[in-house]
């Protein structure tokens, strides 16, 4: 199985060997061409899914406008935590904005694994923990960073700018197309 998948794994917990490949072994693989989705709005989202290669994006319709909220690039995890959890149905777009590769875990399956490999309890507890931290990270730069701020630390990151289209930048950053374009324009002046 994916050796990205159990380096994932590992951050969360100490598995051994055995036990990296038991849990690995109960993902299922996937492709999904670019524009595809892998839950749409009214879905629930029941898996949960490990970008070997590629990106997807996760975003809700606003007065018919995308707004983009989170990415996951390869070696990351996707996944819709309000309807995971609840079990309702979600709010959320989840779609491949290239071709991807993917793993994924149905949620009964990690129910199961709960039982038999304990280890997966503390992962995913770790893993929330990881998830809440980067949302809330997020949250507060939303709420307090000047929208140039946003983008500048964004171009730390260089997937964000060689993968993804600058209209989903845009509206993960919370400004228009346009007002990106300005952002752009007057750091490039800047420098």
């Amino acid at each position: 199985m994916s050796i990205d998948l159990k380096k994932f794994l590992n951050q969360y917990a100490d598995f051994s060997e055995i036990e990296l490949e038991s849990v690995a072994g109960k993902f299922k693989n996937k492709s999904v061409k670019k524009n595809t989705y892998l839950l749409n709005q009214g879905d629930r989202c029941k898996d949960l899914v490990f970008v070997q290669k590629g990106c997807l994006r996760l975003y809700y319709l606003r007065d018919d406008i995308e707004v983009s909220v989170w990415f996951a690039f390869s070696q990351s995890s996707a996944i819709e935590i309000y309807s995971f959890i609840s079990e309702r149905p979600s709010n959320y777009f989840l779609q491949a904005i290239e071709d991807t590769e993917v793993l994924y875990l149905p949620k009964t399956e990690l129910t199961k694994l709960y039982s038999h490999q304990p280890k997966m309890q503390e992962m995913m507890r770790k893993f929330w923990e990881d998830v809440i931290l980067n949302l809330l990270e997020r949250f507060t730069a939303l709420q307090t960073d000047s929208a140039q701020k946003r983008y500048l630390e964004l171009s730390k990151k260089p997937d964000y700018l060689e993968t993804i289209p600058q209209k989903y930048l845009a509206s993960f950053i919370g400004v228009t197309p346009t007002s990106l374009s300005r952002i752009r324009k007057q750091i490039i002046k800047g420098h």
